[in-house]
């Protein structure tokens, strides 16, 4: 009668284990196309509650990291390649398409190519009609439209800058929330498994997804807390390369802060040194593309505001051409308010037809500049503003093909941890079958022990 007790305490047991495989199975199931749901798998002979057996899920720690670099580096890429998009459209050029002439290489299609060119050959037309009003209102509408251009160029490129600034701000907020909540988890993760190791399947999902998110917003890395099969550390590094802990077991150690030009962790603030990750890429962008673009437009407001009034203005009492602002030459260049068609010069001599200071400003289309001689471009007006245009377009086209690249790369290594991690749909319902069946095997054999014991009690007249 004892053998029997035993074999019905065994099919007891055996029913919870196939009662929490279905479970599992079932999960599984309904989390096939969860991208962040580790396939659970039921342990036996541990301490878990369902007659020895305990749930468990199948992660490989390396390739997490490594999901979580790739991420990282996906996310920079693409930030730098949303904010090509915007930066093309501020420029308002055609990115890459450039055509040569004799004297100059302008980029064609709209934009401030077009407006150089617009100008200089209103100079031109007005040195071969120096007196006529037409012409010389035309030259001022011209000249007047290609300060606005570079002053609308500049305008657009700030307000790229500007909104990056806020997209940065926010993004803090919810670095700062992540880390908040992957230090919660790590605490129930190390509450739930304290007698049932790897048990809190659930929880250990999350915390992975957030480490995930975290990574597309800022590179990190992650490592084991000492002593601790079920906590983590949460580490950058700043910018001596130091490793800086933003979230120690469970709790965040260094908030995250945007300063305005980067960003810090701490109360006392240490300046950080970003891999990857949104605020990576929007940073690089910010402060190299975008910021490049305004220097050089700067650069070429200035050189033309320059030598135009040079050459308008010749012995220094004409009265200058352009008006413009150090440092924020392109913001700020336009033309002199007080000319007019009346008082436009053309020439030195105060003869109406004296066309000698038209034909000078006229050209200046085919002198070359050097910054080594003290100016502040190289080439003529149209070879550096085309080469402004083809270090964009070079850029553009790399940052997409490096996107692409990257992209590719993530997918096999994702690919690679859901060979390990993912969901089998037909595995999964093999499995269901299985289970099922086993469970009710388990149950007929209960069924066909309790009748046994039946007999047996009955027999020896038991009441």
């Amino acid at each position: 009668m004892a053998g029997l007790l035993s074999i019905l305490s065994q099919s007891s047991n055996a029913l919870s284990v196939q009662s929490l495989a279905l479970s599992s199975a079932g999960n599984n199931l309904a989390n096939v196309n969860n991208p962040n749901y580790a396939r659970e798998v039921v342990v036996t002979g541990g301490n878990g509650s369902s007659g020895g057996a305990s749930v468990q899920e199948l992660r490989d720690t390396l390739l997490d990291q490594q999901v979580v670099r790739e991420l990282g580096l996906t996310a920079s890429l693409t930030a730098q390649n949303s904010v090509n998009t915007q930066t093309q459209a501020a420029f308002n050029q055609n990115i890459g398409n450039t055509s040569a002439t004799a004297n100059s290489t302008t980029p064609t299609g709209s934009g401030l190519g077009d407006d150089i060119s617009s100008f200089f050959n209103s100079f031109q037309a007005l040195a071969a009609s120096p007196t006529d009003v037409g012409t010389r209102q035309s030259l001022l509408q011209t000249a007047d439209a290609l300060a606005q251009g570079f002053n609308t160029t500049d305008h657009q490129l700030a307000q790229v800058q500007a909104n990056i600034s806020t997209q940065l701000t926010g993004d803090a907020g919810r670095i700062n929330q992540l880390l908040t909540n992957i230090a919660t988890l790590n605490s129930q993760i190390n509450r739930l498994e304290f007698n049932s190791p790897g048990s809190a399947v659930s929880q250990r999902d999350q915390r992975q997804a957030d480490l995930e998110k975290l990574a597309g917003l800022m590179s990190i890395t992650t490592s084991p807390v000492a002593g601790s099969s079920t906590q983590i550390n949460v580490t950058v590094h700043d910018a001596s390369g130091n490793p800086v802990d933003l979230v120690t077991a469970g709790s965040v150690t260094n908030p995250v802060a945007f300063t305005g030009t980067g960003f810090t962790a701490g109360a006392s603030p240490t300046p950080l040194a970003l891999a990857g990750g949104e605020v990576q890429g929007l940073l690089a962008s910010s402060t190299g593309t975008v910021q490049t673009l305004r220097n050089q437009l700067n650069a070429l407001a200035g050189q033309l505001a320059s030598s135009v009034n040079a050459a308008y203005n010749p012995t220094g009492t004409t009265g200058d051409f352009f008006q413009v602002t150090a440092g924020s030459e392109a913001a700020t260049l336009a033309v002199n308010p007080t000319l007019t068609t009346a008082s436009l010069t053309t020439g030195t001599s105060g003869n109406p037809g004296d066309n000698t200071i038209a034909t000078a400003v006229a050209g200046l289309i085919t002198q070359s500049f050097s910054t080594a001689g003290g100016d502040q471009i190289d080439g003529t007006f149209g070879q550096y503003y085309s080469g402004v245009v083809s270090n964009l377009g070079s850029t553009v086209a790399a940052a997409a093909s490096n996107l692409e690249d990257q992209t590719n790369i993530q997918a096999v290594v994702t690919q690679q941890r859901d060979s390990v991690s993912g969901v089998s749909l037909d595995q999964e319902m093999t499995n269901v079958l299985q289970y099922q069946r086993a469970y009710q095997a388990s149950a007929q054999v209960m069924s066909t022990i309790n009748n046994l014991l039946n007999t047996v009690i009955t027999g020896l007249g038991l009441p």
